[in-house]
């Protein structure tokens, strides 16, 4: 009986996620009707509404092991990176392109093209991320040089996000691949006058190769208590985050009741925010400190939900007030956590052999989050009878308790993960 409620719930939180690409098989604003209606056979089929999961699930598992590759990399040379990372985004350029003008219409070579466009946009992406982490670790530095780096990278990475949620919009699809590419190259151009990384020890040819490593040393990070420690609080932050990124069309249309026109003015504000936030949240490391700012920032996020599970039909103008406020609790989730693993890093005895493997577990399981929160929230609605356009009272409690209530004991439990493990100086060691 709660099949299809749930189905509707899973069909639209996908459409709800900020990634284009699970729609964007074509340019559908200026593709033949034909076209069209055959992406729409392909994407509302069963392997079609499986395409996108799975690529992404694919896209995650691989992160360990690019980040092996990734070690193998610097431990032959700064400039291999720079080189591999120039091909990581030929390949990214490529799959974009490949993936929303794609020459066939067989709605089965459709799918085809696109699940080999997606795991070849996804392998580019993820290769760039890591070769880009990596080197931001091996920087070194004390906390306060550590935030201000990941809060650079973070900071304009937001910005590629409003750009990327403009640009089709405004200019078109083509025009969209056109600054993506472009993008890609001045980066990689600016790359290559980056400060050096310091720390990336010189390795023998076979280490280079990977031929002293075993099978399990993709396991290493698993094994450093330090490690698991920061993991279990980045991933309870994470999945805190990623419920209401899940959900927050859900409130939108169903507990604020606001119309379509404010939906676009929520998710600017939000991530608007997040980047505006990026500069003072580098200052305010150096004053106070990773952990007690990433404190900070998660109290701030719990009493932010609780003020969001006040609100009700019409609340509009608050809840763009409550974005703003989530957007810089944001700017501390994107900075703190990856400064703290930057640290860890570097206290490794060869700080530059395992640094792409560690980056490698942290992005899988970023990616993860939000399977874990649509896994859990999801089927949590369904069975308490919610379903899109359902607004009564038991319905409102139910989305009401998933968006806004679920999130604060998450982060709650993110919160006393950190206090007791860091914090307290405990076993695990000081990374701030």
């Amino acid at each position: 009986m709660r099949d299809k409620p749930l189905h509707e719930l899973a069909h639209r939180a996908k459409r709800a996620s900020v990634s284009c690409i699970e729609l964007g098989v074509l340019d559908r604003e200026q593709a033949p009707e034909d076209l069209n209606a055959s992406a729409d056979r392909v994407l509302l089929a069963p392997p079609g509404r499986a395409l996108d999961p799975v690529a992404r699930m694919a896209d995650a598992v691989i992160d360990p092991l690019l980040g092996r590759w990734v070690d193998r990399l610097f431990a032959r040379s700064q400039k291999q990176v720079l080189r591999f990372a120039a091909t990581a985004a030929l390949l990214l350029s490529a799959g974009f392109v490949a993936l929303f003008f794609p020459p066939v219409r067989a709605p089965a070579d459709l799918l085809v093209w696109a699940a080999c466009a997606l795991l070849v946009c996804y392998a580019g992406y993820s290769a760039l991320t890591l070769m880009q982490q990596s080197w931001g670790a091996l920087l070194g530095g004390d906390a306060a040089f550590r935030g201000r780096v990941v809060a650079w990278r973070e900071g304009l990475g937001l910005l590629g996000v409003i750009l990327a949620s403009v640009a089709p919009l405004a200019w078109g699809l083509p025009t969209m691949a056109v600054i993506l590419c472009f993008a890609l190259g001045l980066s990689c151009l600016c790359w290559t006058a980056a400060p050096q990384p310091a720390l990336a020890p010189p390795f023998s040819s076979a280490q280079a190769d990977g031929a002293s490593d075993t099978g399990w040393r993709i396991f290493a990070p698993l094994r450093y208590p330090p490690f698991r420690a920061l993991l279990a609080v980045f991933v309870a932050n994470g999945i805190a985050s990623a419920l209401p990124a899940t959900l927050i069309l859900f409130f939108v249309q169903d507990r604020l009741q606001a119309p379509a026109s404010m939906e676009p003015w929520f998710l600017a504000s939000y991530f608007l925010a997040a980047a505006a936030a990026m500069a003072p949240v580098a200052r305010w490391v150096a004053r106070w400190g990773l952990q007690r700012l990433w404190l900070a920032s998660m109290a701030l996020s719990v009493a932010v939900f609780a003020w969001a599970a006040q609100l009700g039909s019409g609340d509009s103008l608050p809840f763009i007030a409550i974005c703003v406020l989530s957007g810089c609790c944001l700017a501390a989730d994107l900075t703190v956590p990856g400064a703290m693993l930057a640290g860890l890093i570097t206290r490794q005895p060869e700080p530059g052999r395992d640094s792409g493997i560690f980056w490698g577990w942290w992005n899988m399981a970023a990616k993860l989050n939000l399977a874990l929160a649509a896994g859990l929230a999801l089927p949590l609605l369904s069975y308490a009878g919610y379903e899109p356009g359902n607004r009564t009272d038991a319905a409102l409690r139910s989305i009401t308790w998933a968006y806004c209530v679920l999130p604060c004991l998450f982060k709650l439990v993110a919160a006393a993960l950190l206090y007791f493990l860091f914090m307290r100086k405990t076993p695990c060691i000081d990374v701030a």
